[in-house]
């Protein structure tokens, strides 16, 4: 089976990679409800399944994926914080949902991102790829035009240029994210536990009913963004 997770590679076939391809991945995930059917991993789960099979197909390494992350955040008050999910519309009343471990700061999401850019450089990479969780998104494509001049490194995420076209991780446990779960890790999926009912909504999910997501639709979907992934790569010249 073809390596190409970073922390799986040999230092001689690092270097074979490397050689035929400097593009790292960077998944962004987190560990955060993601409604009582998928699992805590989710991000992760599928930007890394994203990205293993861009590397698999168009070269390159996957880096391991962050788990924290930031997102909109609620002060209640007495140390009560609200992240994401907690306070969204779909849950009323809003309160902490069970298993969300990942909140950081923009400020330090930042950081990170810098000191993992500052390393790939170091090891030789040209061209890196980041994407996952909303929230982490938005962060990084936000300072994608300073930090390429900054490290000297080719970036690219989830622009508003191909935000239409992107097929992978377009809500919250809904449809879409069900569906490709469905696809990478369809063994960890429960759909049992959302309502039965239709006129019940699912606690914490956002987007079009994840009742109606299927396996097939979620390999369609990471097919379309693997597409322009290899487009990216292809304009990069590395």
């Amino acid at each position: 089976m073809e390596k190409v997770r970073y922390s799986d590679l040999l230092p001689w076939e690092f270097r074979q990679r490397l050689a035929a391809k400097p593009v790292a991945y960077l998944p962004l995930g987190t560990l955060e409800w993601h409604g009582e059917h998928l699992p805590l991993g989710s991000d992760a789960i599928q930007s890394e399944g994203l990205m293993l099979e861009c590397a698999k197909r168009f070269g390159g390494i996957v880096m391991p994926p962050i788990h924290l992350g930031p997102d909109r955040a609620w002060d209640r008050g007495g140390g009560n914080m609200l992240h994401g999910m907690d306070c969204a519309d779909s849950t009323v009343p809003h309160r902490q949902l069970d298993g969300s471990c990942y909140w950081v700061s923009d400020g330090f999401f930042g950081t990170l991102i810098d000191a993992i850019l500052a390393q790939l450089k170091r090891a030789g990479f040209k061209f890196v790829f980041a994407d996952g969780h909303g929230p982490s998104r938005r962060a990084w494509r936000e300072a994608l035009a300073e930090r390429e001049q900054r490290f000297g490194l080719k970036l690219a995420g989830v622009t508003d240029e191909i935000a239409r076209e992107w097929h992978s991780q377009m809500d919250h446990a809904a449809r879409n994210e069900t569906s490709l779960m469905m696809h990478y890790r369809e063994d960890l999926v429960d759909l049992g536990h959302l309502p039965a009912e239709r006129s019940a909504w699912p606690q914490g999910v956002g987007g079009q009913d994840p009742r109606d997501a299927s396996a097939a639709y979620g390999r369609a979907c990471m097919e379309r963004s693997v597409e322009i992934v290899g487009r990216l790569i292809a304009a990069s010249g590395v």
